[in-house]
């Protein structure tokens, strides 16, 4: 056989294979993976106990005698410890009237401790960063607060930025979406996601019930996290991405009122949390949960529910009753469950609707009680907890829910790529 009949034959099979060696590269390169990450804890002057938190309600003079009893008793039975952060004008009892820049102290703070120590165990300069996302969603400032951080760190000026404001509690699963669309798109990638909520200009100094919650269980804190494509940093990485699903019921009124900031009658700014806020969650997790049950459940566990329900369905109208409600096991394609520490009811609902152990639910319920309701920043005080324990194995799956403000409910599963819980830990969690 001649050269040319060899170029004539051997072409389109080298091509082909040229084609399907470029679609598993490409596809190699859209890993998400989280390198490392850092939660922030305050100093311990900033530690609110129940005592303290008593002195704070006394100060409030728009409370009666009612609302005092209620707020104290709230904070007992919420499932907060004596060791939480709370923002320095509160210590300084100037909750009643912050001014704009507590809020950027605080966030700058957090931003400084946090990024740099991440950056620094891992040896990145800040102007290796490509992408930036920050998500703070109750303080938004001229420059915005990622142009702060910016600033602060002299990055790069094609440095891709997004600054993501009143996403609530799960703004960090959102963040997390973009910055995986990203590195869907464009390789060898450095992110840096920032995530926290500025709490002092919006402590509430009123005297709605509603409203007055919000200050019971929000707490200062953050986290940092370093996520990247990168193949050659493949063999560092703790986690990669495997499934995020968003659900968002803002067309709802029921959901989307369930959860707003708003101003109470005598003018006063607060956090509004509705009655009928555990069946928003609710239905936002059902349906959040049925996306993505499909993508991480094996096979034998769904066919297993079908069956259940089909069978609960066909026996509903019998004179033997309906039986107990089928409830899907996560368990069988998930070994632990990051939640959301939105409150003790929150917790135990969510516990109660996927049929958890009290051992799944301890790491959520530990951070509350440790750390408070971070907002967005508490998925990963609750990672840094079961890597403290040295939960997290080599190929575990992690799966982490969140809910927020609109109402949402978003959700993504982690495999991890090696085993946590070293004498890195300590140091990352302090």
């Amino acid at each position: 056989m001649d050269l040319i009949s060899i170029f004539f034959y051997g072409f389109p099979f080298f091509y082909l294979l040229y084609f399907i060696w470029k679609i598993v590269d490409r596809k190699r390169h859209q890993n998400c993976y989280i390198l490392d990450y850092e939660c922030h804890k305050p100093t311990d002057d900033r530690m609110l106990s129940t005592r303290f938190s008593g002195e704070i309600i006394r100060r409030n003079k728009h409370l009666g005698l009612n609302e005092y009893k209620f707020l104290l008793k709230a904070i007992v039975s919420s499932g907060i410890g004596e060791q939480t952060y709370a923002p320095k004008m509160v210590f300084y009892g100037r909750e009643a009237c912050p001014t704009y820049e507590d809020g950027i102290e605080e966030m700058e703070e957090f931003f400084h401790d946090s990024i740099d120590k991440v950056l620094k165990r891992n040896k990145i300069s800040p102007s290796e960063i490509d992408v930036l996302v920050v998500n703070i969603s109750m303080l938004a400032c001229m420059p915005s607060l990622a142009a702060r951080i910016i600033n602060y760190y002299k990055m790069r000026e094609d440095i891709k930025v997004y600054n993501i404001t009143g996403m609530g509690c799960s703004a960090s699963l959102i963040s997390i979406n973009i910055i995986e669309s990203i590195f869907k798109n464009e390789k060898n990638k450095v992110a840096l996601m920032v995530t926290s909520e500025s709490l002092s200009p919006n402590w509430y100094t009123g005297n709605h019930r509603s409203m007055i919650l919000a200050n019971c269980l929000f707490r200062s804190g953050g986290c940092a996290i370093l996520l990247t494509n990168k193949i050659a940093l493949k063999n560092k990485a703790m986690f990669k991405l495997k499934r995020l699903v968003r659900t968002h019921h803002g067309a709802k009124e029921e959901a989307y009122n369930s959860c707003v900031q708003r101003e109470d009658d005598q003018g006063n700014i607060g956090f509004h949390l509705d009655k009928t806020l555990p069946k928003a969650a609710t239905r936002a997790l059902v349906d959040n949960l049925k996306q993505i049950a499909p993508l991480i459940l094996p096979v034998r566990e769904l066919l297993r529910f079908a069956i259940a329900l089909f069978m609960k369905k066909m026996n509903w109208g019998s004179t033997k009753g309906g039986g107990p409600r089928p409830v899907i096991n996560f368990k069988t394609g998930v070994d632990h469950i990051c939640l959301h520490t939105g409150g003790k009811a929150v917790i135990d609902g969510v516990g109660a609707n996927l049929n958890l152990t009290e051992y799944d639910l301890e790491p959520a319920r530990m951070t509350l009680h440790r750390f408070g309701n971070t907002s967005a920043s508490s998925l990963w005080y609750v990672l840094g907890y079961m890597e403290a324990k040295k939960r997290l194995k080599k190929g575990d799956k992690v799966l982490m829910i969140s809910f927020g403000a609109g109402f949402k409910c978003n959700s993504c599963l982690w495999e991890v790529l090696r085993d946590l819980g070293d004498e890195m830990c300590g140091e990352r969690l302090h």
